[in-house]
């Protein structure tokens, strides 16, 4: 049976391991300016945005922080880091 608090927590797990990879990517930044930039973007977006409980707008916020993983990953490759 599906319940509105299994559906909460297994978004919330789904975030939790988004940002830690966008932050486990972030570290293989060579550039420690840029990386603190962005370790500083990604915490700051994922704590404003921790007490949304719309589900549709979690899922866009979801399908957005993992485009920017994408393209944080294939920059990453296009550098050799």
């Amino acid at each position: 049976m599906w319940c509105c608090c299994c559906g909460q927590f297994l978004q919330r797990q789904k975030v939790l391991g988004l940002y830690r990879d966008l932050l486990r990517n972030i570290r293989k930044i060579p550039q420690e300016s840029d990386r603190r930039y962005l370790r500083d973007w990604a915490r700051e977006e994922f704590k404003r945005n921790k007490s949304e409980t719309d589900q549709d707008v979690v899922r866009m916020m979801v399908t957005q922080a993992q485009n920017h993983l994408e393209d944080l990953r294939k920059s990453l490759a296009l550098a050799g880091c």
